[in-house]
């Protein structure tokens, strides 16, 4: 039997972070527990928290389940986790700079070419062209599981868009609402600055031709996408104008935005679209959601696009296995934080390993997202199995896979009570003229008991992340 380490239990005692809330847990009186459940609940419908799912019928917007009992960590814990994303961000980064440059650790035989040649997340239309700064990854969303006391693994890393920051913010504010005194005879470090931090972290990266204070504005795809509460969540919260590709217009080597006093040029664009939507004179052109003729004012030095276009390349799982190697070759440095054990389909002894073995393994597509396009073995039926063998077998070098990790728990409120359920945490690196993050990130649950699979799209919830002061 799979044994699973608990986070808030140690030998049966309670570990030292967890010990206020264990006391708060205990004398809080079931009604009262409902009770703040459902102001929880109430206040994330009034705000608008909000994620669409699409495809299964009725209305696309659900809400988010919350649970109220917050993770926590020690300040020495996260000073460890903190080293080692900033670590893995300036590899990251590195990697792109290279990659789209002189492609040195592909000459150097350290990672296959056609990974990344090949790769349909690298762009050709910016090879060449070095970002300001040569920041390429300006958030970096690293998803990290934890196995046992000091054992913690990078299971993926989301360098384009990635979402949920507005969750992590969100969980904050409504748990200092509804619980003001445990946060009163707590030392919790607070994560209210990363708007600010964003908004810095985006001006720092202005393109050489901006005159002045630079203009930022978050480009969304609209209303229909299923982040978009947190695209107008965020740019409310810097101060900056949420736009679609209609608002913007290109014009003599610039971006301007369209506003009631006439064009205002734009510095710097946060981009929440997919590469292929951005131009339609570069990308697809089809796309009403970009901006035409964006790409080339981007070439050109006119506008920052954040994060760049192309950046995808390195969050790729087939490239994932090989971040270790980016830290040593980039860094010279050994990595703080190990990747989970990846076989890839594409070699012949891990595929091998890996049809003989399907059952224990979790198998996931290289460009799979939010818990969709993946086979968790020991979770699925023998007809499950097979139908999903017959997809690797059409396209191997679509699939890598990974044992099936003993996640930890976290204390969880369920009908009955408290029960463990698995956890993951998704931190928000900020690479701008410094690599920054807050302290904590989007913990995310999952609810089911015994799966762990925390995608809010696949029925998991999310939980307010604390670090303690020292």
């Amino acid at each position: 039997m799979t044994t699973y380490y608990n986070e808030m239990l140690d030998g049966g005692r309670v570990r030292e972070p967890y010990a206020l809330l264990s006391d708060w847990v205990e004398t809080m009186p079931d009604e009262i527990r409902q009770m703040k459940q459902a102001e929880a609940e109430a206040l994330f419908r009034r705000i608008g928290i909000t994620f669409a799912v699409y495809g299964e019928g009725g209305d696309p917007d659900r809400l988010i389940p919350f649970d109220m009992m917050p993770r926590v960590f020690l300040q020495s814990e996260w000073r460890k986790l903190e080293r080692g994303i900033k670590q893995r961000a300036r590899a990251l980064n590195a990697f792109l700079r290279d990659v789209y440059g002189r492609g040195e650790i592909v000459r150097a035989g350290r990672i296959p070419a056609r990974l990344v040649y090949q790769n349909e997340a690298y762009e050709k239309a910016v090879v060449g062209f070095v970002p300001p700064r040569g920041v390429y990854s300006h958030i970096v969303g690293i998803d990290i599981v934890r196995t046992g006391r000091d054992e913690f693994y990078v299971l993926e890393d989301n360098c384009r868009t990635p979402s949920g920051v507005s969750y992590m913010l969100e969980n904050r504010e409504i748990m200092m609402r509804m619980f003001p005194a445990l946060f009163r005879n707590s030392r919790i470090e607070p994560v209210d600055q990363y708007p600010e931090l964003l908004r810095r972290t985006l001006a720092s990266v202005a393109p050489a031709k901006c005159e002045g204070t630079p203009t930022v504005v978050i480009l969304t795809p609209g209303h229909y996408n299923s982040a978009y509460y947190e695209h107008s969540f965020l740019a409310n919260l810097m101060g900056v104008e949420l736009v679609e590709g209609s608002d913007l217009f290109v014009d003599k080597g610039f971006v301007y935005m369209r506003t009631t006093q006439g064009p205002k040029r734009v510095d710097v664009i946060y981009r929440r679209i997919d590469d292929p939507f951005l131009d339609p004179l570069c990308f697809r052109r089809d796309s009403m959601l970009g901006v035409p003729g964006l790409m080339d004012v981007y070439r050109s030095g006119g506008v920052s696009i954040c994060s760049a276009p192309g950046a995808g390349v390195a969050d790729d799982k087939a490239i994932y296995t090989f971040v270790p190697e980016m830290v040593r070759f980039y860094l010279g440095e050994e990595p703080i934080l190990n990747n989970v054990q990846t076989w890839t389909l594409w070699k012949d002894d891990d595929y091998r390993y890996v049809m003989d073995n399907l059952a224990d393994l979790v198998v996931k597509e290289v460009h799979g997202s939010g818990g969709y396009g993946m086979l968790v073995g020991p979770k699925s039926t023998r007809e499950e199995i097979e139908t999903f063998r017959q997809k690797i077998e059409a396209d191997p070098g679509n699939y890598i896979a990974q044992p099936t990790l003993a996640l930890s728990t976290c204390p969880t409120f369920v009908d009955a009570g408290i029960a463990p359920r698995h956890v993951d945490l998704r931190p928000y690196c900020l690479c701008g003229d410094r690599i920054e993050l807050v302290p904590g990130g989007l913990t995310r649950v999952a609810l089911r008991e015994g799966s762990l699979v925390v995608n809010s799209s696949q029925g998991g919830g999310v939980k307010d992340t604390w670090v303690l002061t020292e």
